[in-house]
Order: C-alpha cells, then structure tokens, then sequence
C-alpha cells in the first residue's frame, strides 16, 4: 500500500517529493532482496530530513535510488517538478546540476590519480558549465568556503589528505554546481569524533550560505537531533515513523522509534543507556521479510493483527505521521 504523507496546504512545494518509491536487488534467479518498499517523503526548501535506523534498514539504498544510482525499481522520485525516474541518460545529465551527494567514505569517493583541481571542477566540465577559466574561479571559490587553500590544495591528489580534509574536498565537489538539493549519505561516520563536530558545522554553514535543502542519513541519533528538522525513521525498507525532529526525540510513538531512542548513550557516566528490550531471535531477512508489520518478529507489542496486516503511514498528529497498529501511549 502506498505511504503517501499528507501535505500541509500552508507549506511550499517541496524540493524533492518520493512517492511510493520501491528498490530490488536480483540474487540469482529466485531470490530478491526488497531493500526499499514503498518509501514516501517529502522534503520542502530549506529543509533538511534525517533517515535514520540500523544497518541495513535501506537508508543508503534510499539515497542512491534517489539519486538514480540506479534508478529504483518502481515509483517516482520528484525533484524541483521533475520526475527523475523518467528522464533518459542524457536528460538525467542535465539534471544532475541541481541534486548532488557526499559519500559515506570520503578517500574511496574521490579518485587517487587526480589532483583536486580535476575532482572539484568535473561536474562542472560534465555538464558543459562555463569557460575553462570560469570553472577555476569557481573551484577556488568552493575549496575557501570548506575551509581548504586553494593554493596548498589544487595541485595535491586525495592520498596527501586526511580523512576529514578529504570529506571537505568531496563537499566542495559537491557544492561547485550550485545544487538545490544535497543528500548525504553518512558523511561523517568514517571520521575521527573530534573531525566529526568540525564536517557537522561545516556542512550546517554550507546550508544556510548556499540555501541548501539535504536529506541526511545516518545512524547516529545524537548527530541526527542536532542537524535535522524533521527525522524519518526505517525497518527494513519502509518508513515507520516520521516527525519533526523535538516530537520524535521527545515523545516516540513507534515502539521501533523508543528502541532506538533508548539505546543512545547518556553523557552521564552515572547513568547507562538502557535499552527497551526486543523479542528473541534471529533478525529477518531482506530476501524473505515478516509478513504485515516488519517490526512484527522483534516487537514487544506485536499482536496477531501485526503478522497479517501492513500498518499505513498515517497522520496521528499535525506533521507527525506513523506506521503502527499498537503505538505507544504517553506514558
């Protein structure tokens, strides 16, 4: 069943809008792993969206369907208008100017053989953007403003860098066409905590000096709460809860959503994380996923109802939308 979320007369038209968004993977000849099913958000200007959840609950799968890499098996991917899924190879091309991404690894996403002068300034050269000497003015634009010198860093390859100087080089690649959206996959879990906070405030200054709108996974909840307005939460391929970032963080409704809230480490040493405990067993299976609710096999609330029927995502508050036959209360 689709996932639509209900739009607010009162809000702008979103950026980018994924309407019942599905992604599968072939294993052989029988076996399909559903790694997105039947995803829907929205995601208005200005805005930035966290998708969080465990590994391999289909974040990453989300962010590269989104960004055709590959196109999803089925649904629409609406940026700024434009159904992406629609566009052939060279359309798509033309597009990519207005949506970019920033990798989870920074040092594999940038190729070794090419000095930095090359990897910012080719999505320039690949959409055929301005003279030659246009597109180096706007390279030493975009290494300043991620904090990088233009004249220690062009010349140099991605080797000579470190982990977090790498990241900043793949946010300027990022930045150089002047995208409207930007999805960031996992930008700062490869890097050292103390780089972390520096590529976090980083990425925020970027926002508000470019009018960024960015899709942010991750799953790390206490980074989430920091940089993003509104947090979607996904098990197993589909959204089970979404709400601004305050409501979520403070009063959870899907027992999934608590779960993960619960195991966050307190900054008290006083005071252990406590996690709600689950259901015992083996974790599902992507290939072969529990029937109605996904969550189902490790809920602690589960019923017969949640084996037989798939939850919609419906609105139980304004801007707070769930998956969830049993949510929990306020107590």
């Amino acid at each position: 069943m689709p996932s639509a979320i209900p739009q607010q007369t009162s809000m702008p038209d979103p950026v980018l809008r994924v309407e019942d968004m599905v992604m599968e993977f072939r294993l052989g000849k029988r076996e399909v792993v559903h790694a997105v099913s039947g995803v829907s958000f929205d995601i208005y200007p200005g805005e930035t969206l966290g998708l969080v959840g465990e590994s391999g609950c289909g974040k990453s799968s989300t962010a590269r369907a989104v960004m055709q890499l590959p196109a999803p098996t089925s649904g629409k991917v609406i940026l700024n208008g434009v159904d992406l899924a629609a566009l052939n190879g060279s359309q798509l091309r033309r597009q990519r100017k207005q949506f970019q991404m920033i990798f989870q690894d920074p040092i594999s996403s940038l190729n070794p053989r090419r000095k930095v002068s090359d990897i910012v300034e080719m999505p320039l050269v690949v959409m055929g953007e301005g003279t030659p000497e246009e597109r180096k003015a706007r390279v030493r634009e975009v290494l300043e403003a991620v904090g990088l010198d233009p004249e220690t860093s062009l010349d140099r390859r991605p080797f000579q860098f470190s982990g977090g100087q790498c990241q900043r080089i793949s946010i300027a690649r990022a930045l150089v066409s002047e995208p409207s959206m930007l999805i960031c996959d996992e930008p700062v879990s490869a890097l050292d905590v103390s780089i972390q906070a520096q590529i976090i405030n980083l990425l925020l200054d970027m926002k508000e000096r470019y009018h960024l709108t960015m899709l942010f996974i991750s799953h790390d909840l206490s980074v989430v709460k920091v940089v993003c307005d509104r947090v979607a939460v996904m098990y197993m391929g589909r959204i089970c809860e979404l709400a601004d970032s305050d409501t979520l963080y403070r009063q959870p409704a899907h027992p999934y959503t608590a779960a993960l809230l619960s195991a966050i480490p307190e900054a008290d040493p006083g005071r252990p994380p406590q996690p709600i405990a689950m259901k015992e067993g083996e974790l599902p299976s992507a290939i072969n996923p529990p029937s109605g609710c996904r969550f189902n096999s490790r809920c602690p609330k589960a019923q017969d109802l949640c084996t037989q029927v798939v939850p919609p995502l419906e609105e139980i508050a304004p801007g707070h939308t769930l998956a969830c036959h049993f949510p929990l209360t306020g107590d």
